[in-house]
């Protein structure tokens, strides 16, 4: 007769433990690991409730102290903090440079930061036809046709310069099919 072995639910290779913002909660006797995912997770509800200074320097102390498995996620949220910290921080000596900024956030990909850059331009001088241009390339960069072509236009009509730059701004490729784009910048055709 053999004797069968006997696995303990606690100690089988196949129990799965709950999970957390963090990944899995830690086996028991490892202390030190649930401390610095209680500091993680607090951190995180900090940033969900709007204080990034405050959760940047808590996730600042993690990365220091904290388990190494979660350092790519403490930079990351880190960044996301510092970010959120310095928005609307920006000065600008001029509105040509806050287009440049805005530009620079329509290229990484925050729509909503640089539609906001482009308003302010436009609340601080209406005849910003650049402003224009730049949301109309944010429109058509979201799909929003109409909003581009009623952006370009203005654009357009404040700088006829702006057509021949349209003409080649690959950021209007998406345009390119309507008939109305093609209309406004070839009208002579």
């Amino acid at each position: 007769m053999t004797q069968a072995k006997t696995v303990s639910a606690a100690t089988s290779p196949s129990t799965k433990r709950p999970r957390t913002l963090a990944g899995v909660v830690p086996a028991p006797n490892d202390a030190a690991r649930t401390q610095a995912l209680a500091h993680y997770e607090a951190a995180l509800r900090l940033m969900q409730d709007g204080k990034y200074d405050k959760a940047h320097a808590a996730f600042d102390k993690m990365l220091a102290a904290g388990p190494g498995d979660l350092g790519d996620r403490i930079r990351m949220y880190i960044n996301a903090c510092l970010l959120q910290v310095n928005k609307g921080k920006a000065s600008f000596k001029s509105n040509e440079e806050r287009y440049d900024y805005a530009v620079s956030l329509l290229n990484d990909g925050h729509y909503e930061d640089a539609r906001e850059e482009f308003k302010t331009i436009l609340k601080q001088d209406e005849k910003a036809d650049y402003a224009f241009y730049g949301l109309a390339v944010l429109a058509s960069m979201t799909g929003d046709s109409h909003t581009c072509l009623e952006h370009l236009t203005e654009a357009i009509r404040q700088n006829p310069k702006n057509r021949i730059q349209a003409r080649g701004d690959s950021d209007f490729q998406d345009m390119a099919d309507d008939p109305r784009f093609t209309e406004l910048l070839y009208p002579e055709v």
